[in-house]
């Protein structure tokens, strides 16, 4: 799955293309998602921050932290989350 075009000011990527320490905005999931409803449990939601906490080799599974909670994703999954790149301070 491409990455979604975003502005210079608002780049959005997915996040299946984040890095461990990095921080995010979900901005949007795909409409062809079939997961919705279980990332949405899970805390996903629009708007929502996290930190990706581990990145599994070899295009395995994604650990983010979210709502004080650490979830972990398939990278199938995680292209489905669109978000925006949260600046360091």
């Amino acid at each position: 799955m491409a990455a979604s075009t975003g502005t210079l000011d608002n780049p959005v990527l997915r996040l299946s293309e984040m890095t461990v320490g990095s921080r995010g905005r979900v901005t949007a999931m795909s409409p062809t998602c079939k997961l919705c409803l279980r990332l949405l449990d899970y805390g996903l939601t629009p708007g929502v921050e996290f930190t990706v906490t581990k990145l599994a080799p070899f295009g395995g599974p994604i650990e983010i932290e979210v709502r004080g909670t650490r979830i972990c994703l398939r990278s199938c999954e995680a292209d489905y989350v669109c978000i925006a790149p949260l600046n360091e301070p």
